[in-house]
């Protein structure tokens, strides 16, 4: 049975129900006896209905929409409100004549007429009895003809085979509204209030899903009991593809798999998303598709993305690998595949840029334009590995963006302190959640050109762990000769990594790894002149800091004198960060006086310097005096740049034990032991009275020992105060020393000789004593920051000391 009209007004008997009725009762066998009672009339309007059959006793609504159909209603409206229904033979004629229509039709009552707001008219009908028509009177203005009744053949009130034939009727129907989700469960009460075998039949087949041919077949039916076979042949049909039909859904049901209903849901999801406009996976993966045809790259390459696009298409996008993979895909389009910017090799620009950006560093800057030369002579050479080596602040890191400036390519830097996960330089493997591709791919992909100057920033602070050892990992960065096939773990290919300009900076080259340190062209920055420092200062470091205080350059003048005590009262370095950080508090106190609209000197003094800065803090590194025996100035070199240091003993009674204090290495403490055996082997040839080693202890010290000291430098400061001490001799006044010591008296070079000059300059130093193997070093250095120094070299440690000490003793020598 169809969902149609079970439990609507259709299916309700109107016999005696005036139109003001609300409750219309279902037909009952003495309505129907009232009906077969009642005679036909001989003529009747005929109103044709294109897709439906009525059946006596049921009642349906009708929508009329044709004129002539509209103009019948209202006709018989306002008389008697009998009509005569037939079917149409083909419900797609408009308007149907004779030949069109069905013999056999229904006597209908109109029971109440309906103005709807479309136009259209509803009446609804209830049928009475059968007809026939026998003969088309009129067309003009609708249908009437002349008719007769149809007898109908019931079967006896005791027919048992009847009466079983309509309750399996009226079982089945009860059994079709049941299993049916379409059709109310409350129609099974029409059903059952249903006391005529005729209507019930009637009421069956008008709501069955059959065609009009099979309804206006079960209609002609003279015959009850034959009508009723047949309704329930149909039902029966009826109710065998509704079990089908819910059996096939619960299979279904049964069988759908986790998969089919996350697909299902999936697309529900991209259904929304694109509602609230987003992007569902098949639009981004055709995206993709699209920008890979715009892509510049080789066969190789474009094979393997087309292979891992439809790897991504196979999956479901709820899966955790699904992201992962577009992650994937969206790496290799950002990545600069063959893609370069184009080097400008104007080297007279670059020099400027380089005068420009970093005062000083001649020999430095000199390097750089030599390798700029050789790149643009060449064009296709590989980039070089550049590696500036020095303290602290001297401008490593901004030669690197230099650099790039002048050969106009993009720059890039990372920061290698501190890394120790072999990962971080290599990336990791899709396979690991969080995957990600290593700090190379990952700034190339920022860069956006395959041939940046890339800033490997503190490369001598790497550090390895359980995970791997990243400067092992970099090794293959920095080889020209494997660069250009890097292979990162979550890029799964070779990425050309030799047009790229490495520039690495280190502190110390004591803990980069020797393979490491091999594959890199050392280029050495010492520390600044006090001279360059006040340059810098002035060009440099006082502009910038006025401009990031908010404050005018007409609302602070700093001149050379104030710079240069800034330089010598509160910094002890190599490079200017120290210096960067006073002129700041400086540029601080001026914009707080203007904010609070205080007075304050536009031209800072002296005086002003030491009311803001403080007292000079740095100034008992300078040189002291020589009225005491066993003093001696020495030059050390520190991370921070050189410095100057005292190497103090002292003799007193006791058996001749060597004690050495300051916080000392292993290797100063040696040296202090091969100076005191030296002397002892030679006493006689220094004027040493040999019981002295004997009666008397001493000890060596070197102040500030909070500060850790090691190295073979101070030997010879050692031996000049040991000798100076036993001797009484005054040491040379503004003398300080450099070297290292042998047991047979020879002097032997060490390093750190530029920054030990600038310290050696700081601190007033007139004379230095060298080895003589460490001249080459002096004659690299800038003639202008050697102004005032007087160097001797030595090869022995006789000429130590005859170079060293004065002839003259100490006031109130000791006795001994």
């Amino acid at each position: 049975m169809g969902k149609s009209n079970i439990f609507s007004m259709d299916n309700l008997s109107l016999q005696d129900i005036n139109e003001d009725a609300e409750l219309i009762p279902l037909m009952t066998p003495e309505d129907e006896e009232e009906i077969d009672r009642e005679d036909l009339p001989q003529e009747l309007a005929i109103l044709p209905l294109k897709n439906t059959v009525l059946f006596p006793g049921v009642v349906i609504p009708i929508t009329a929409g044709r004129d002539k159909s509209i103009t019948l209603i209202n006709d018989a409206n306002s008389g008697n409100k009998t009509i005569g229904v037939v079917s149409q033979k083909d419900g797609e004629v408009e308007n149907p004549e004779a030949k069109d229509i069905n013999k056999v039709g229904v006597v209908a009552k109109i029971l109440r007429v309906l103005k709807m707001p479309d136009g259209n008219t509803t009446v609804i009908i209830q049928g009475k009895k059968r007809f026939q028509t026998e003969e088309i009177l009129q067309e003009e203005p609708y249908l009437k003809a002349r008719i007769s009744s149809i007898k109908e053949e019931k079967p006896a009130k005791d027919n048992e085979e009847f009466g079983a034939i309509v309750e399996s009727i009226k079982d089945l129907s009860l059994q079709i509204i049941k299993d049916s989700p379409s059709i109310p469960s409350e129609a099974s009460f029409a059903i059952k209030n249903i006391e005529s075998p005729s209507f019930l039949i009637n009421f069956v087949s008008s709501n069955m899903s059959l065609s009009v041919k099979e309804k206006q077949e079960l209609l002609e039916m003279t015959d009850l009991r034959n009508r009723a076979l047949s309704t329930l042949k149909f039902m029966n049909t009826e109710f065998q593809k509704l079990e089908l039909k819910n059996d096939i859904q619960s299979k279904v049901q049964s069988d759908m798999s986790q998969q089919q209903r996350d697909y299902f849901l999936h697309q529900q999801m991209k259904t929304i998303q694109e509602e609230l406009g987003g992007v569902s996976a098949e639009t981004e993966i055709e995206e993709m598709r699209q920008l890979a045809k715009k892509k510049k790259w080789n066969t190789k390459i474009a094979e393997h993305f087309d292979k891992e696009l439809k790897k991504m298409q196979r999956m479901n996008p709820q899966v955790a690998e699904y992201s992962i993979q577009r992650n994937y895909l969206d790496l290799f389009l950002e990545l600069p595949w063959d893609k370069f910017s184009k080097d400008k090799f104007d080297l007279k620009r670059a020099q400027k840029i380089l005068d420009r950006d970093h005062y000083g560093l001649e020999e430095v800057k000199r390097r750089i334009i030599e390798y700029l030369a050789v790149l643009k002579l060449r064009n296709d050479m590989k980039s070089p590995i550049l590696c500036f080596y020095g303290p602290p602040g001297v401008g490593k890191t901004s030669l690197g963006k230099s650099i790039a400036e002048a050969l106009g390519r993009e720059y890039v830097r990372i920061s290698l302190g501190g890394l120790r996960d072999e990962a971080e330089i290599r990336g990791h493997r899709k396979t690991y959640i969080g995957a990600m591709p290593g700090r190379i791919i990952q700034s190339l992909k920022k860069a956006g050109t395959s041939n940046p100057v890339f800033v490997l920033d503190e490369i001598d602070k790497l550090s390895n762990s359980h995970q791997g050892d990243p400067s092992s990992a970099l090794l293959e960065v920095l080889d020209p000769e494997q660069n250009s096939e890097f292979h990162d773990n979550f890029l799964e290919m070779g990425f050309d990594l030799s047009k790229v300009m490495f520039v690495a900076t280190a502190n110390s080259l004591n803990t980069i790894q020797p393979a490491l340190r091999d594959r890199m062209e050392i280029i050495n920055m010492t520390g600044y002149t006090i001279e360059e420092k006040v340059e810098i200062a002035k060009r440099h470091l006082l502009p910038k800091q006025i401009t990031e205080h908010g404050l005018k350059p007409t609302q602070i003048k700093l001149g050379k004198s104030q710079l240069t005590k800034v330089v010598e009262g509160y910094t002890r370095e190599s490079g200017v960060r120290g210096l960067e950080k006073q002129i700041a508090k400086v540029v601080r106190y001026v914009a707080k006086s203007i904010a609070l609209e205080e007075e304050y000197n536009i031209k800072i003094s002296n005086e002003d310097i030491v009311d803001i800065l403080g007292p000079a803090r740095l100034e008992r590194n300078k040189y002291e005096n020589n009225e005491v025996a066993g003093v001696v100035t020495g030059l050390a070199w520190t991370r921070v740049g050189g410095d100057i240091l005292f190497i103090e003993s002292i003799l007193s009674k006791g058996k001749g034990n060597l004690n050495v204090t300051g916080n000392l290495g292993k290797v100063m403490k040696e040296s202090a032991t091969i100076a005191m055996e030296y002397i002892k082997s030679n006493a006689e040839e220094f004027g040493i009275d040999p019981d002295v080693f004997a009666k008397y202890n001493v000890h060596i010290h070197v102040p500030e020992g909070a500060t850790p000291k090691d190295g073979p430098s101070a030997g010879i400061t050692m031996l000049t105060s040991l000798v100076s001490l036993f001797t009484q001799r005054k040491v040379k006044k503004s003398l300080a020393m450099t070297g290292e010591i042998t047991l047979r008296g020879k002097v032997l070079p060490v390093g750190g000789i530029k920054e030990k000059i600038l310290a050696a300059k700081r601190a007033h130093i007139k004379e230095i004593i060298l080895c003589e193997e460490n001249k080459k070093d002096i004659d690299e250095i800038k003639e202008d920051y050697l102004k005032g120094l007087t160097f001797h070299y030595v090869t022995d440690m006789k000429d130590v000391l005859e170079k060293g000490l004065t002839k003259q003793k100490v006031n109130n020598p000791k006795k001994l």
